[in-house]
């Protein structure tokens, strides 16, 4: 093995150790999502999530669900961030994680955010995780194999730097693009009400199955130790933008049943 190979090794063993946590979208995305979904929501449901949120927009708490990570408290929450079920199944065919998934923590989130009994302190928590949630929702390798860990484990190069398929999806691209979340959501594509309601449509476990299908082009997509740059850029990026539309136009479709 010559020093280049040594190198490349070493870079992509450091990048798997550095990234294989990462369950989420990166900030960006899941910024944009919650602003996405601002555009979308009733004037009542705006009221009372600013009221529940103190004025603070659905984009900044975006990104609590993984701020609190650093907190040993909060540790149950992790595997909310993503759920695993065979390819070629259902969920609920297979018994669910005993630790909990994301569709487990989705609808953990409604139901307090639906109780009248629940506290204020409850709703506001469940309210942030739920923002949280739905975007990590269609992150398609949320929803992917449990034994790579959702893509972490494949290691590939991002241009010149080591990276594995989850984080590529996660964040290289949408940082690579350059593009800040409301720029992003500001130049998210133009709908027509029909394809928004098709959006709108289904439930939680329908946008699951969604996104699993979707991980399984994502796996096919490139292979352990492939460098990835523009040419992947230029086919998958579009899908990450759609991913986050659709994430920010779900989200809405949630609070405006659960606000009104």
């Amino acid at each position: 093995m010559n020093i280049r190979n040594v190198f490349m090794l070493v870079v992509l063993l450091i990048s798997s150790c550095v990234f294989s946590n990462t369950y989420n979208w990166g900030k960006t995305g899941h910024r944009a999502t919650g602003q996405i979904a601002e555009a979308h929501l009733t004037k009542k449901a705006k009221r009372s999530i600013a009221l529940l949120l103190n004025g603070q927009s659905l984009a900044l708490v975006s990104t609590f669900a993984d701020e609190i990570k650093s907190d040993k408290q909060y540790k149950r929450y992790s595997p909310w961030h993503y759920v695993n079920f065979s390819f070629g199944k259902k969920y609920g065919e297979e018994a669910p994680s005993e630790f909990g998934d994301l569709v487990q923590g989705i609808e953990k989130c409604i139901t307090i955010l639906k109780d009248d009994k629940s506290s204020i302190n409850d709703k506001q928590f469940y309210l942030k995780m739920l923002v949280h949630f739905i975007g990590d929702l269609h992150q398609p390798l949320h929803v992917g194999r449990g034994e790579d860990k959702g893509g972490n484990d494949i290691q590939v190069q991002w241009f010149r730097d080591g990276s594995n398929l989850h984080r590529v999806w996660d964040s290289n691209m949408i940082d690579y693009y350059g593009m800040s979340y409301t720029e992003l959501s500001i130049n998210k594509d133009k709908l027509s009400k029909n394809q928004i309601t098709a959006i709108e449509s289904g439930n939680i476990l329908d946008w699951v199955h969604e996104s699993q299908a979707l991980a399984k082009k994502v796996y096919a997509s490139a292979n352990t130790g492939e460098k990835l740059g523009y040419t992947y850029m230029y086919y998958n990026f579009p899908i990450v933008r759609t991913q986050l539309q659709k994430g920010g136009i779900r989200l809405a479709t949630i609070l405006n049943d659960i606000f009104g």
